[in-house]
């Protein structure tokens, strides 16, 4: 008898709001797990990584890819960008270390389906630089051909309902928020690959 495939992988590679930083049970309470819930509730053969890191740049996943790619995703979620922008860091290297790790992840697994989540700066770093940022995530996605979550905190970013007190990081119903966000964008892939298995 043949052993069972095992469950293919949805990696979510970001910061510290993919971690979780700051809920109280980030490992029921991220967004990467709650996106877990709900391919449980819907019964799709999907296993979801969180390899979130707090602190976390551009420049920082690019380092640590090859450790997170050991084995093959189906789906890679990459959300990364934001500790660049609050960093003040050139918006033409976030774009650069994002073309990177795509690079690097379709050179190793042509077949791995990739999201690249959105992110945006407050107006408090000035409008010149808060744009050229902005950019940055569109331009990727449509350069490199990937799926684009336009803005990964849409309806949370700024909300302090849906912030911890920092105001930078959801807390759970504001992960929740961003879980709904990216399951829109998700889903068909999950569906897609399930059935085609």
């Amino acid at each position: 008898m043949r052993a069972a495939e095992p469950a293919p992988t949805v990696v979510f590679f970001g910061d510290s709001i993919t971690f979780g930083f700051g809920l109280p049970d980030p490992d029921a309470q991220s967004y990467p797990a709650l996106i877990q819930r709900r391919i449980d509730e819907q019964g799709l053969p999907w296993r979801v990584v969180n390899a979130g890191l707090s602190g976390d740049t551009t420049a920082g996943g690019l380092r640590r890819l090859g450790w997170t790619l050991r084995e093959a995703p189906g789906i890679f979620v990459l959300a990364l960008g934001a500790n660049d922008g609050l960093r003040g860091i050139d918006p033409a290297v976030t774009q650069a270390n994002l073309e990177a790790i795509i690079g690097r992840v379709r050179a190793r697994f042509p077949q791995t389906r990739i999201v690249l989540a959105g992110m945006r700066m407050p107006p408090s770093l000035g409008a010149d630089y808060v744009a050229a940022f902005d950019a940055v995530f569109p331009r990727v996605a449509r350069e490199k051909r990937v799926r684009l979550i336009p803005f990964l905190l849409a309806g949370v970013g700024g909300n302090p309902a849906l912030n911890q007190a920092d105001g930078i990081h959801p807390n759970p119903a504001g992960a929740a928020v961003v879980a709904g966000t990216v399951w829109k964008t998700l889903a068909p892939l999950l569906e897609a690959r399930s059935v085609g298995r």
